[in-house]
């Protein structure tokens, strides 16, 4: 019997899906963590507010600095903070 052909997007998902119910939204297994200082912070404290853990955290990357100028790249970065 031949499997029906799954796209990209499929075989990620239902490769992390661990309980699914009609009309439910699925419960995920999300193996890994990508974090950068914009918008983690804020993500971080809603979790802290509903005390929330984050499990294995030895899985988690964060980037330096997501922002990288495409204008005078040859020049120091210009910003007060």
């Amino acid at each position: 019997m031949k499997t029906k052909p799954q796209t990209l997007f499929e075989k990620i998902w239902n490769s992390h899906v661990v309980f699914q119910k009609e009309d439910y939204p699925a419960v995920m297994y999300i193996d890994a963590h990508l974090i950068h200082e914009v918008t983690s912070p804020q993500a971080f404290a809603v979790l802290k507010k509903r005390d929330i853990n984050i499990f294995r955290t030895d899985r988690t990357w964060a980037t330096m600095d997501h922002n990288v100028p495409t204008k005078d790249q040859d020049k120091l970065i210009q910003e007060e903070m």
